[in-house]
Parts: C-alpha cells; sequence; structure tokens
C-alpha cells in the first residue's frame, strides 16, 4: 500500500526496483559489511545490485 501511494503520488520519479525486508540484509551492518560481501546471493543484495543497474541507466549521458 506505501509503495502504491508514493509510486501514484511521484511517478516517473520512483525507481522500478524494490528493496526487500531480509534478514540477511538487517544483519549485515552488524558484521561491519556491506550487503554486497556479506550476502551477495540474498534478495535484499541482488536488489541493490540492480537498482544500482538502474540508476546508471536511468542517469547516463
Amino acid at each position: 500500500e506505501v509503495e502504491q501511494n508514493v509510486r501514484q503520488t511521484f511517478k516517473d520519479k520512483v525507481f522500478e526496483t524494490v528493496i526487500p525486508q531480509n534478514v540477511r540484509l538487517a544483519e549485515s551492518p552488524s558484521f561491519g559489511q556491506p550487503i554486497i560481501e556479506f550476502d551477495r546471493r540474498c534478495s535484499g543484495a541482488i536488489a541493490y545490485e540492480k537498482l544500482a543497474k538502474e540508476y546508471i541507466s536511468k542517469f547516463k549521458e
């Protein structure tokens, strides 16, 4: 519901990629590691990689 409201309000200013809530994502700061090093295969890490690619693609000159 929140995601839907944000998308309706901000339309094309919102990225398509959604970062899911994930236990491994929540644990990584406790180990002092970014999620990409802590558990590259968890859904949160995969989503952050996808977001980075989406960002680069959107703002590429």
